[in-house]
């Protein structure tokens, strides 16, 4: 089994939504029982809260279910639970570490450093851009499952 935790800033944006998109293609891909796919925040101001009407409204566009998730505070103990702790642009990278403490197995990196064109994903609360975040969580998902799916 392939386990994998997304983190942003909030837990309302991107990491939902790049949650939702990956087990979508997991799910297309029947492979459902192989993958543990979570997501997290790195602070604690949207704790509690369901992802972001704009992430809910851009996933039932395109067909993705988006389901009941509340955002969660990332954890020292999700480093021992997940294979690969991916982070949707360099500040949230800084701020799992700070969380972690380290990355000793190498878990933690960027969505979109598993594409041939690495770059952050930018956050919609602030450019109210879903489109564009959903077509990097897209494109990000579909290079991290192919990476997965290698072994």
């Amino acid at each position: 089994m392939a386990s994998v935790l997304f983190v942003c800033h909030g837990n309302i944006c991107r990491s939902p939504m790049a949650q939702y998109v990956m087990q979508h293609l997991v799910d297309e891909a029947g492979l459902t029982d192989e993958f543990d796919i979570d997501s997290a925040a790195m602070t604690t101001e949207e704790i509690g809260n369901t992802p972001h009407r704009g992430t809910r409204r851009k996933l039932a566009e395109v067909g993705i279910p988006c389901g009941n998730h509340r955002a969660r505070l990332l954890t020292r103990a999700d480093y021992e639970r997940f294979d690969h702790i991916v982070g949707m642009d360099a500040s949230n990278i800084r701020g799992i570490l700070r969380i972690l403490g380290s990355d000793p197995d190498g878990k933690v990196s960027k969505l979109m450093d598993f594409t041939a064109r690495p770059h952050d994903v930018a956050d919609p609360w602030y450019t109210g851009d879903f489109d564009a975040t959903y077509r990097d969580v897209r494109e990000g998902c579909e290079a991290l499952l192919a990476r997965c799916l290698e072994g």
